[in-house]
């Protein structure tokens, strides 16, 4: 049993409406949220009037160890990262390189989408506000620990099906992101990666900042990612996100993700250099993309709207307009959340998959607004659990399977490769034992090992955990006359959906 270790918070001088902040009352109140969500670790940082006014630090960086983490300490952002390139583009868009309303390709040409007048129509803004008419992480299977190298992944886009009309709806997409910094490297001649250093992190001094995996052991200091198995924390490797960092790769501590915060607040402004103006900073914060609202019942933090800007959610909370981004990498989740109008920022990291990132961000946002919270962790603790018990997708197909069954064609027969067009070949193949092995041509770290499960059915055995998904199977589909002619996957999670792979048979081994 791993045993989770406080690092008790720093704590700056503050006043809160004229009282001091709550830190001790936080700092006890976060320490007990990590044991009872039973996260590894969590870094906070809580930003108000351009200072630092809590960090707190709690767990251990890995359950197989003992070391705390600190406000240095660093952890994948994921999709945090969405606002730093909007915050370059609109930088690029002021420098008159680029404009909002660009057509995509005519900067890639090769950019396409499934319909090829949506494919001539799509904007930079559309990029970045999830409506090209994608699903929600629709595609994401394609990159999803793969080699291939970004223009690769963007070539694949247009034979993914779209889910709605463009512009007609919401499916938030990463694919889309990996484009606009394409777009970024295309238009600047310098990569990404560059960019948000020489225009953000530099003149921010974001120094405990970086993009890329290879960078970790140079730093030092960071936490491990811990996958969620049967209950308990596995740590896991850290996945390099370099290639489509524009849509997910930053990765830094509190102390640095507060100098961020206190940027935004200041709406661009960073020691009296505007890096961005008023009319870029409104334009990101400005919803383009709403979502419904359940006006006919209350709802706890008095909201009234949703919607997404350029690469920010936005909403209210008691009355304030509220604005931020939350992020899901393997092994590590995390939030930022701003109230511009009190100049109060909140960012909170975590190693684990089972977080309490918002249930934490209300708390805070509640003692920093109001000097008292309800028991946000309590209650949405019992909530996920609830979700939890209700997730009855593999329990299903377990309870389902029919054993002793026989197979529809020789094993010969099922080896072979298979070629997905948003994708590329996946292979089967088979030894004397009779033990199938999958491999994934741009993936390898996706193999797995097939066990007959039933009929054409195999049961997936991964050769390492991955964090968003565990139980899987595939199909061998046969045509009329029980040749094998494709694959179909099954492997139930929220996040990567292979289903999408649909490959095809194109040879026998």
């Amino acid at each position: 049993m791993r045993i989770l270790l406080l690092l008790s918070s720093w704590i700056l001088p503050a006043l809160l409406f004229g009282q001091s902040v709550p830190t001790q009352e936080m700092d006890a109140y976060f320490s007990q949220m990590v044991k009872d969500w039973d996260v590894p670790s969590a870094s906070i940082a809580i930003v108000k009037d351009g200072q630092v006014v809590f960090s707190g630090q709690y767990g251990v960086k890995s359950v197989e160890g003992s070391e705390v983490p600190d406000d240095q300490t660093l952890y994948a952002i994921a999709s945090n990262t969405k606002a730093f390139t909007t915050m370059v583009i609109g930088m690029l868009v002021e420098d008159g390189v680029l404009h909002w309303d660009d057509k995509v390709r005519d900067h890639l040409p090769y950019f396409a989408m499934h319909d090829s007048q949506v494919s001539d129509q799509v904007t930079i803004s559309d990029l970045l506000c999830h409506r090209v008419g994608l699903g929600t992480f629709s595609g994401d299977v394609i990159w999803y620990k793969s080699e291939l190298n970004a223009e690769d992944i963007i070539r694949r886009i247009r034979h993914l099906p779209l889910a709605y009309d463009f512009r007609a709806g919401y499916g938030y997409s990463n694919l889309m992101y990996i484009t606009a910094g394409k777009l970024i490297e295309e238009v600047t001649g310098k990569s990404w990666h560059q960019n948000i250093r020489e225009r953000i992190l530099t003149p921010l001094g974001m120094s405990r900042t970086i993009s890329t995996t290879h960078d970790l052991d140079r730093m030092g200091n960071f936490a491990t990612p811990h996958a969620r198995v049967e209950g308990n924390n596995l740590p896991i490797a850290w996945e390099n996100w370099e290639t489509i960092a524009a849509t997910g790769g930053i990765i830094t501590s509190a102390s640095d993700l507060a100098k961020w915060l206190i940027f935004n607040l200041d709406h661009g402004v960073h020691e009296g250099d505007t890096l961005i103006s008023a009319a870029t900073r409104n334009l990101l914060w400005t919803p383009h993309n709403n979502f419904v609202v359940d006006h006919t019942q209350a709802n706890p933090v008095g909201q009234h709207f949703r919607s997404y800007g350029l690469g920010w959610g936005l909403s209210d909370y008691r009355g304030r307009l509220r604005v931020g981004h939350t992020g899901g990498y393997d092994g590590m989740i995390s939030i930022t959340a701003l109230i511009p109008d009190e100049k109060l920022g909140v960012t909170i990291l975590t190693n684990g998959m089972q977080s309490p990132i918002r249930a934490a961000t209300n708390y805070a946002l509640d003692m920093m607004l109001e000097g008292a919270s309800k028991d946000w962790s309590e209650e949405v603790l019992t909530r996920v659990k609830v979700r939890k018990s209700a997730d009855v997708r593999v329990a299903h197909r377990k309870v389902r399977r029919i054993p002793e069954t026989r197979l529809s064609s020789a094993i010969i027969d099922y080896s072979g490769t298979y070629h997905s067009k948003i994708y590329g070949d996946i292979t089967v193949t088979s030894t004397d034992d009779e033990i199938f092995r999958l491999e994934f041509e741009h993936s390898p770290a996706l193999a797995a090992t097939l066990e007959h499960w039933h009929y054409d059915v195999w049961k997936i055995n991964w050769d390492q955990p991955h964090a968003w998904f565990d139980f899987g199977t595939v199909r061998f589909i046969t045509d009329n006359n029980q040749k094998v002619i494709g694959l179909d996957f099954d492997v139930p999670n929220d996040d990567i959906f292979f289903e999408e792979l649909k490959p095809v048979k194109v040879s026998t081994n």
